[in-house]
């Protein structure tokens, strides 16, 4: 009996990952995460692209096998937070690399009943790349580097990713990207994170990605606009209220300083109503504050303009130009001619870096698509006047009618009966006109 051969340790780990019994699966997870610590500290360790690509099939039978829900929460958090480990942000691309071709692969054999742990797989390890993302200061190169990585595995015509998994994908990117960076990210970097799926929405053949990215990232940002609006305004007022708050603490310290030893403080007892309601009042802005939920905030005239840009390009498809100056026009009409807050944009700098509110505009249209794009703003008598100019009539002089006087010319128009006149009826007897009386003196 020859010796026994000894299986590298990815594949021993991804055996013991894809066990039966749940207690093998669950310290597999762990001597996992150990081992990639332990091995992306070395300066000359660090993993293969086919290393990973074992130890996540490993990873994707394990979530196969779980079966509960709550577990199956708790396993996808775990596996997700497993790019943290890695101590190179280069290890960190190549193990979500290896996650989305995983799925890419293995997306055709998963059955109905099994798809809903796997949508929520990928939405949890979507939000631990941007939280990672995060960590670093939402780096241009890093953000770069992973919209590139997105792209190439997901979004780009020649990936090897079904259906589902982009659809899904551009169903969640902006949500979890609200999730992690609404009260950090400003505007431009908004806007350099969606650039890949204007891109993407200029150059696809496909009408299904197409339709999902202009409805589920470009007007999900339109419709919440309103809702950006109101939490830039709401905002302004917490920071005007906290300088009144100071400077009516500042005031407060300064009278108590200039009163007299024997003057009795106005301040209220500590065991009075008054003292105790200001607590519950705190406590239930907080609870406000925790409902409302944060909304990206973007400048949305550049929005329009790089998609009026993108559409406007020679190379772009006829169908994929019209349904981009539809968003184009769409969020336009939003802030010039309808919704709540229609008169005010948002755009520039503002406080906490995010962009401050000023008058709409419309984008700059030109080019042969302009009125595609925009349509025509001519008003009925305008159009009237420029047929006539083309006939070769002056607007200015006053026409007169074809037949002149004692011509024939337009019928002249019915004298309507006064209000209150009796109407003549055909068939009827009018009364006969009452005689006056003469006086006999008269006669």
């Amino acid at each position: 009996m020859g010796p026994r051969v000894q299986l590298p340790p990815e594949i021993q780990l991804a055996q013991r990952l894809a066990g039966n019994e749940q207690v093998t699966r669950d310290r597999a997870v762990r001597k996992l995460r150990k081992y990639i610590v332990a091995r992306t500290q070395r300066a000359e360790g660090g993993f293969t692209h086919d290393e990973l690509l074992k130890v996540w099939k490993g990873l994707f039978y394990c979530m196969w096998m779980q079966d509960k829900p709550l577990l199956q929460e708790e396993l996808g958090r775990t596996i997700s937070q497993l790019v943290h480990a890695f101590q190179t942000t280069e290890a960190q691309h190549l193990f979500l690399q290896t996650f989305w071709q995983t799925m890419n692969r293995e997306w055709p054999g998963i059955d109905r009943l099994r798809l809903d742990k796997f949508y929520m797989l990928m939405r949890m390890v979507l939000r631990e790349a941007l939280t990672a993302l995060r960590t670093q200061g939402w780096d241009e190169r890093q953000t770069e580097q992973l919209l590139e990585l997105l792209t190439t595995e997901i979004l780009h015509p020649d990936s090897e990713a079904p259906n589902g998994v982009k659809s899904h994908f551009i169903e969640i990117f902006l949500e979890e990207l609200t999730k992690v960076g609404a009260h950090e990210l400003t505007a431009d970097q908004n806007l350099r994170l969606i650039e890949p799926f204007c891109t993407i929405a200029a150059q696809t053949q496909d009408s299904l990605v197409l339709h999902n990215i202009a409805q589920g990232i470009f007007e999900t940002i339109v419709e919440q606009a309103p809702l950006a609006i109101e939490e830039l305004m709401n905002e302004l007022e917490e920071e005007e209220l906290s300088e009144e708050e100071e400077l009516s603490e500042e005031e407060a310290l300064s009278e108590e300083e200039a009163q007299e030893p024997g003057v009795l403080s106005r301040e209220s007892p500590k065991g009075s109503v008054c003292r105790a309601q200001r607590p519950l009042d705190k406590q239930a802005e907080d609870d406000d504050e925790d409902s409302a939920s944060p909304v990206l905030q973007f400048d949305y005239k550049a929005v329009a303009d790089r998609l009026f840009e993108m559409a406007s390009r020679q190379d772009t498809p006829p169908q994929n130009r019209k349904r981009l100056y539809k968003v184009v026009r769409k969020s336009v009409a939003h802030f010039q001619m309808g919704g709540p807050s229609s008169e005010i944009a948002l755009g520039g700098p503002s406080l906490g870096g995010r962009p401050r509110p000023h008058p709409s505009r419309r984008p700059c249209v030109s080019g042969r698509h302009a009125k595609e794009a925009l349509g025509s703003d001519l008003s009925p008598g305008s159009t009237r006047k420029r047929r006539r100019r083309r006939a070769g009539g002056d607007p200015a002089v006053p026409r007169e009618r074809p037949g002149g006087h004692g011509g024939r010319g337009a019928p002249r128009r019915q004298r309507r009966p006064r209000v209150g006149a009796k109407a003549k009826m055909a068939g009827c007897q009018e009364p006969k006109a009452k005689r006056k009386r003469t006086p006999e003196g008269q006669k």
